[in-house]
């Protein structure tokens, strides 16, 4: 068999692109295509490599195959012994294996007796010549016959029936069809593609009634000819077996945008981070996760979300020889109280870290292999998410991009790349050798053109970077409880936070999935009101102020853009702009095959009142600290208290942003009343003036809570006023203070979300229908609220055991996404999530503190 190298490289670049469109039909002929051309066309047996091609890709998610041939159906599926994934259209299209199409009126009928009558008389004693019968043609074979009495029968044929009314005529090699349907091959592949809502079609063929089906491709769509002659398909290949060197490279191709390769568990993913950029490294130091010029904007290596060809910078143990290769590294750490992450092997260590304090435009990554065996490092950048075609120029010190926006360079002192192409993007590939005294540099610099060497060494930039983390977090409060994991979590909040707008992401990613191969797939890369303020919140918690006071400047800038505070959106970009539209990119498959990827979010349209009691909560927080309360921070309470005069009687969509019509949700009331008993109790402590009617309202809406949430039936305060349905969230009716926890309409709620939402080691934020197709995991954060509600009703024992199986969760080096499958014991969701850290923290707080 030929190998997909020798397969021109324009073709291979086509089938790369078709083979990540979202619904896929593959559809070729018999003859001459999938079975080479022989003497006797009872004998033409299809290559086993191109059936079973064929039929791993009818195998494969949204994948349709098909064979299109001029062959009677019933001929067409004896002589190919095709499996039946794989759908068979016979007669030109006039037999589906799905059902004969084309009913025949009377009129047809005694159209196609006429026709087989004069056809037997036309080749009635020419030796050679063959008629083939089917439901809805017939066709005059000669390839048999010696050429003179061939081209005489065709010559009778094509003077005769061939100009009956009534009848379509195919041309083929050395045979011609005559139908009483209009049909084609052109119409067959619409007829299927309509059938499987196919977005690309390829088609490949050898005949001139393959023609036909050519000239109905067009967009995305490929065609390939087999076999010398005019054409209008774009491509030509020269036999059946280059057919199925096709068929495979689509398979292959097909398969790991599907799939991708071994999905890594979310939670064995490492953040890094400079408080203006991340990134996700894997457990054996492949960068999963970039993007550029910031953690919000399109990615530039997104193997996380479509497999390698989407983008990614791996170093792994050993030569291009594989069976040099050393297997998984021994493990991943984080230095001690850095943002620095070591990857080892038993003779190889990949040192990686962000560079803080640089321009605000750029986004350095250094990755330092050191140790004393050979390791073969790849580059493959692909800027937008892999929608631009990237090529790579090899420099004297490095590489550099080519074809992008942003300008992007790899320093690479001393390395030699071999640069290779895909069909649409450029890799670079090198074996380097480090030794104990010279590491091995390598420097990404997006933002930039310079490849010039940086004016520290690296040795003192990674102690600077070391530095700038070590000190703040060795500077932290940290409770006697799982210490060194609140720790951790403390630096990702932080690695979370923007420096330069004071914007708080609420994860590092986007559609990482609530369930595998489902559609709850999200774009978490933005600042939620809520999210942002419970955040910096547990930082000043911890003794450090700065991330809330940057934070709130920029709350203090959206509020500015407002006709009033009451406007205020769920979410916003790090900058503090609105978000665009929701978007889906369909050329990533997503993680283990998770679809859509989206990038925005339409949340950012959704009313959600409970965004502004965490705020004035954090406020109480920072003037704790500082035993003092400054007036831009009294400002913000008092617009957050003028939100919610204005609008706390409305239905909304609540803290898990269903796509449902508004409700009247217990949580978004609850935290209504927090926020006006909040501003009150902080313009009692700090002497501020408080605004007539805060007190009424107060009560107004305590009342409002108590009367209408609680619910008879289930004995619990419920979702929302209008059903029996229960929610995580309503836990904070005690939680918040508005209800006393001693009282049994709380211990009631505690008990009933247990009995409903608890599974084992993780908390459900609900059970009801939301909208969405699919289920979800548990929620590390309900699981902390069920840990704080315990320890509120005297269960201390369960909380300890709930925060203990919330600890098992995290990944080897301390992360946790946001959410946990009990029962498949894998985490999902967006990763890390600020809220799970956040509950983490909390939790190890109040278990200390008791």
């Amino acid at each position: 068999m030929v190998t997909a190298e020798s397969l021109p490289a324009e073709l291979r670049r086509a089938i790369v692109q078709i083979a990540r469109t979202p619904r896929l039909l593959v559809a070729c002929d018999y003859d001459g295509t999938l079975a080479p051309i022989v003497t006797n066309p009872d004998e033409a047996r299809p290559l086993p490599e191109s059936v079973g091609a064929l039929r791993s890709l009818a195998g494969l998610h949204e994948t349709t195959t098909a064979v299109i041939s001029g062959r009677a159906l019933r001929d067409l599926a004896t002589l190919s012994r095709l499996p039946h994934e794989v759908h068979l259209v016979g007669s030109h299209g006039s037999e589906f294996d799905i059902g004969f199409v084309h009913a025949l009126d009377a009129d047809a009928r005694e159209l196609h007796r006429r026709l087989e009558s004069e056809l037997e008389q036309l080749t009635q004693g020419t030796p050679g010549v063959q008629l083939e019968v089917k439901p809805a043609s017939i066709a005059v074979h000669v390839r048999r016959a010696e050429r003179e009495a061939a081209a005489r029968v065709l010559e009778a044929v094509h003077n005769g029936p061939c100009g009956w009314d009534g009848v379509t005529t195919t041309d083929g090699k050395e045979v011609v069809e005559l139908a009483v349907v209009q049909t084609d091959k052109g119409r067959a592949l619409d007829t299927l593609r309509h059938q499987v809502g196919a977005t690309a079609a390829i088609f490949l063929g050898d005949d001139v009634t393959d023609e036909k089906a050519f000239a109905r491709l067009s967009g995305p769509d490929l065609g390939v000819k087999v076999g010398e002659g005019e054409t209008l398909a774009a491509y030509c290949i020269s036999g059946a077996e280059e057919v199925a060197m096709v068929l495979a490279f689509m398979l292959e191709e097909r398969r790991n945008w599907l799939y991708g390769e071994q999905a890594t568990p979310i939670e064995r993913m490492s953040l890094l981070a400079n408080e203006r950029s991340v990134a996700l490294l894997t457990p054996d130091a492949r960068l999963t996760w970039l993007c550029h010029p910031g953690p919000d904007a399109p990615a530039v290596f997104a193997d996380l979300l479509g497999g390698t060809g989407a983008g990614h910078f791996s170093i792994k143990p050993g030569g291009t020889d594989s069976a040099q290769r050393q297997g998984l590294p021994l493990g991943q750490r984080y230095l001690p109280n850095t943002m620095t992450v070591e990857t080892r092997w038993s003779r190889l260590l990949v040192t990686d870290y962000l560079e803080p304090d640089g321009p605000a435009h750029r986004t350095d990554l250094v990755r330092v292999i050191s140790g004393s065996a050979p390791a073969t490092v790849t580059f493959a950048p692909r800027p937008e998410f892999g929608a631009v075609p990237v090529s790579l120029e090899q420099e004297d010190d490095g590489l550099r991009v080519v074809g992008t926006s942003e300008p992007i360079v790899l320093r690479s002192p001393g390395v030699r790349w071999e640069i290779t192409n895909d069909g649409l993007h450029d890799s670079a590939t090198a074996v380097v050798q480090p030794t104990p005294e010279e590491p091995i540099l390598l420097e990404l610099r997006c933002g930039t053109t310079d490849l010039t060497a940086h004016e520290l060494s690296e040795v003192d930039r990674r102690e600077r970077a070391g530095k700038y983390w070590s000190d703040w977090a060795t500077a932290l409060k940290l409770p006697g409880v799982e210490s060194e994991l609140v720790a951790r979590s403390a630096l990702t909040l932080r690695g979370l936070c923007n420096a330069d707008t004071g914007g708080v992401l609420a994860a590092a990613t986007s559609s990482l999935p609530e369930e595998i191969g489902g559609v709850r797939n999200w774009d978490y890369r933005y600042c939620w009101v809520r999210d942002a303020s419970m955040t910096v919140r547990e930082l000043v918690g911890l003794g450090s102020l700065s991330e809330a006071d940057g934070y709130l400047d920029w709350l203090h800038g959206v509020l500015s853009t407002l006709a009033g505070p009451e406007r205020l959106h769920p979410l916003y970009t790090l900058a503090g702009t609105t978000l665009g539209a929701e978007a889906v990119i369909d050329t990533l498959p997503g993680y283990a095959g998770s679809r859509p990827v989206r990038v925005g979010n339409l949340a950012n349209h959704q009313v959600q009142l409970d965004v502004f009691g965490p705020v004035v909560e954090l406020v109480c927080a920072l003037a704790e600290a500082r035993g003092g309360l400054r007036d831009q921070d009294w400002q913000m309470v008092r617009a957050m208290a003028e939100a919610v005069t204005r609008r706390w009687s409305e239905a909304d969509h609540g803290i898990w942003e269903e796509r449902h019509v508004p409700r009247h949700r217990v949580y978004s009331r609850v935290m209504c009343w927090v926020t006006i008993d909040r501003a009150i109790k902080l313009g009692e402590i700090y002497e501020r003036e408080i605004p007539v009617g805060w007190h009424e309202l107060r009560d107004e809406i305590a009342n409002d809570v108590l009367t209408n949430g609680w619910n008879d039936e289930v004995q619990a305060f419920t979702t929302a006023y209008d059903g029996t349905d229960l929610d995580a969230a309503s836990l904070f009716v005690g939680l918040s203070g508005l209800l006393d926890p001693s009282d049994e309409r709380f211990q009631a709620t505690v008990t009933a979300i247990e009995a409903e939402l608890r599974s084992g080691s993780t908390v459900y934020r609900y059970r009801r229908d939301d909208g969405l197709p699919g289920g979800e995991g548990g929620f590390h954060l309900c699981a902390a609220w069920l840990i704080e509600a315990y320890l509120l009703t005297g269960r201390r024992t369960e909380a300890e055991e709930l925060f203990e199986q919330m600890v098992d969760a995290a990944g080897p080096t301390g992360l946790l996404p946001e959410q946990y499958d009990p029962i498949a014991e894998r985490s999902l969701g967006n990763h890390p999530q600020a809220y799970s850290h956040i509950g983490l923290i909390r939790c190890a707080k109040l278990l200390a503190a008791q």
